[in-house]
């Protein structure tokens, strides 16, 4: 079973303020591949997923709010949404966010 987070804040030894700048970051970085691949405008996508555009543009910063410049975590039910626009699956959304982290921050299975 793969590790899960537990209630000290750690999954597999990275705590999780160390872990989620970087997973937003990857997540960020995916969103705009998948965006330029689609040729999607940013209001395009915001308005298919069912979410704002600024709520878009702040996923595709890696950011939750830019005014305290916490990391990206969306739902899970956006992530969803964000895929089935993307014609994507969820579990491939998430293999991609994964395969972009930097090497060594890489979770195990």
């Amino acid at each position: 079973m793969a590790d899960m987070p537990c209630a000290h804040g750690q999954s597999g030894g990275v705590t999780d303020e160390a872990l989620d700048p970087a997973v937003a970051r990857a997540l960020a970085a995916v969103l705009r591949s998948l965006r330029a691949e689609s040729g999607l405008s940013q209001e395009d996508v915001a308005h298919a997923a069912g979410i704002t555009r600024n709520h878009y543009q702040l996923l595709e910063s890696g950011l939750s709010d830019r005014a305290k410049g916490s990391p990206a975590n969306p739902r899970l039910s956006t992530l969803i949404d964000l895929s089935r626009v993307f014609g994507v699956t969820l579990p491939q959304l998430v293999d991609a966010v994964v395969d972009d982290l930097p090497p060594g921050r890489r979770l195990s299975p």
